[in-house]
């Protein structure tokens, strides 16, 4: 197989091919996400709580997610790496996001990037597009804006939110954007944009009508357990599994059947002798 590329995404939109992504944010997960097929792989900022263990995404700097993408671009042979943007790494002006987007790529090793908010953001976008930098929208519940949002609340069911929605989402496909993220969206509303767009939509909370789906790894194997996200589904339990195993290694290694002669290392032990008394002279 050859790396997926924006060309194969919007491909994939043109045959009606729903789309997968996953986040990931070390080597060995990454492997594994490439290895199981899925075509996009998101170094979110959300490592900052399910890896980092922050509140939210804030405190999430460009030194955090280069260190991640780094180790995930390691281990995506085929999959498709967008690196998140983290917060103020963009806002400032065009000079500084086109700056910061190309350390992802460049030192990260990233294909594409990932930024927050539509029209006020068209104008970047299009800036670090016309440098060759692919970059993939987000709009509806922005994460980096959640105390501007009044915390994590569905958005655009109203008209005059739902309409700013739509009018974000085509002005970051006039931008140059390949994809946009919808989050947290009313999937009737998610599903009219999506037919709008000749770009693919990547729905997270954003009902089936979307091009796409996304979801942090740690929510749909039950690694995070903080709180499940509404939107999310636990495809596996691994947290429980984790604790059942870590909790029998701990009791073999107290009642000393661990390590057992398979996991030790023989040698001749007549090579022993003596070893007790000390230090042999003139050794």
């Amino acid at each position: 197989m050859r790396k997926v590329t924006v060309r194969d995404v919007a491909e994939m939109k043109s045959r009606g091919e729903k789309i997968s992504m996953i986040t990931a944010y070390d080597y060995t997960t990454a492997k594994v996400v490439d290895q199981a097929g899925i075509p996009l792989l998101l170094v979110g900022d959300s490592l900052g709580m399910v890896v980092l263990g922050y509140e939210s995404t804030v405190s999430v700097t460009m030194e955090d997610m280069l260190h991640h993408v780094k180790a995930v671009t390691r281990g995506a042979e085929n999959s498709m790496v967008i690196a998140d943007l983290p917060f103020m790494s963009y806002n400032l002006d065009s000079t500084q996001a086109l700056a910061n987007a190309g350390r992802l790529m460049q030192e990260g090793g990233a294909s594409s990037v990932k930024l927050e908010g539509g029209e006020r953001m068209a104008e970047t976008t299009r800036r670090i597009v016309e440098c060759g930098i692919p970059v993939m929208g987000h709009i509806g519940l922005t994460p980096q804006a959640v105390n501007g949002l009044g915390g994590y609340r569905v958005q655009g069911r109203g008209r005059e939110e739902a309409q700013q929605l739509v009018n974000d989402a085509l002005a970051l496909e006039q931008a140059g954007a390949f994809a946009v993220v919808l989050e947290m969206v009313p999937a009737p509303l998610a599903s009219l944009i999506s037919k709008r767009l000749t770009i693919p939509t990547i729905g997270i909370g954003a009902g089936v009508g979307c091009d796409g789906q996304v979801q942090v790894i740690h929510d749909m194997l039950g690694l995070f357990t903080d709180f499940v996200p509404k939107h999310a589904r636990r495809y596996a339990q691994l947290a429980d599994v984790m604790t059942e195993a870590l909790t029998a290694y701990a009791q073999e290694v107290r009642e000393g059947s661990f390590p057992s002669a398979k996991e030790s290392f023989k040698m001749d032990e007549t090579l022993l002798d003596g070893l007790a008394d000390g230090y042999v002279v003139g050794s």
